[in-house]
């Protein structure tokens, strides 16, 4: 797990993340739902990335313990890292929500027959 205020990105705001968990019932029983990573890293002189347009695109799901929302931010959802937007949805046992790396970089991820919008938030955490 990264330090705290290491990681730049987008936080969740709290009637979004209610809105989604409704939408997107979550599969495993460790609730995330909380941020999009942009990088690892940061300092305390790293700036703040701006406010995007934002839209869940896709989901993705291991099938075992872990399911991930895809994200598209200004019409992409390739992370400058080479990975993929997304918010760590749910986990099982033994799982942390860096995984979902892992998971979208290894198998595909299923594209919703419809977008839906998301307002996020700049953070650092």
């Amino acid at each position: 797990m990264a330090k705290p205020g290491t990681v730049t990105g987008w936080k969740l705001p709290a009637n979004e993340r209610e809105r989604l968990l409704g939408r997107f019932p979550p599969k495993y029983e460790r609730v995330i739902a909380d941020h999009v990573t942009l990088r690892t890293g940061a300092t305390a002189k790293t700036p703040l990335p701006r406010k995007p347009h934002a839209r869940i695109v896709g989901r993705a799901d291991d099938g075992n313990s872990l399911e991930c929302l895809v994200v598209e931010l200004d019409g992409t959802t390739d992370r400058p890292d080479g990975s993929t937007y997304h918010i760590t949805w749910s986990l099982g046992p033994g799982r942390n929500a860096r995984d979902s790396n892992d998971v979208l970089r290894d198998q595909s991820w299923d594209t919703l027959n419809a977008p839906v919008g998301i307002e996020l938030e700049p953070a650092r955490f």
